[in-house]
């Protein structure tokens, strides 16, 4: 391994990759180190099972699952419940993730080559406020990354509308 860089990423879960590329990208040299072994490239994101958070997407749109930025930012606030004073910038951060979820984000993968298919997850979300009035799923998965069948019977609840109450 080479000992000079022009950066140094500390950690090879999604945002160091991610970071990396752009790096590359903008022609820099960059080692990402990491405690994990090799096989746990990406992070976290193993425990995803190939998922990835998309909002409107093309993918929802062919499958009628209607979703929005609204919606998905009313989905994450009222799962994360962000109630105290200290939960200042982590709502910032919620809102500027969903807004990129909603955004740049599916374009950006798919600039780089990333495909994808739906694999209807997350079922649970949009059931997590009074309010919420259908389910809204967003796991969608690129081609040989990890992720499980879905059964027609959790495609079906997911992709009908759900009143609360």
């Amino acid at each position: 391994m080479a000992d000079d860089a022009d950066v140094i990423i500390v950690g090879a879960g999604l945002a160091g990759l991610v970071a990396a590329a752009e790096l590359a990208e903008a022609g820099k040299k960059t080692i990402i180190v990491d405690q994990e072994p090799e096989q746990s490239l990406g992070g976290q994101a193993f425990w995803s099972l190939g998922g990835i958070f998309l909002v409107d997407s093309p993918e929802q749109r062919r499958m009628r699952i209607r979703d929005s930025h609204d919606l998905a930012l009313e989905d994450w606030l009222g799962t994360a419940a962000f109630d105290r004073a200290e939960d200042f910038w982590p709502r910032r951060w919620a809102e500027a993730y969903v807004g990129f979820a909603a955004g740049e984000k599916r374009s950006w993968l798919t600039q780089r080559g990333m495909k994808f298919f739906p694999i209807v997850g997350w079922a649970e979300r949009g059931g997590a406020t009074p309010s919420a009035t259908a389910i809204r799923c967003r796991a969608f998965t690129s081609p040989g990354a990890p992720g499980r069948a879905c059964s027609s019977r959790s495609y079906g609840a997911c992709a009908r509308p759900r009143i609360a109450g």
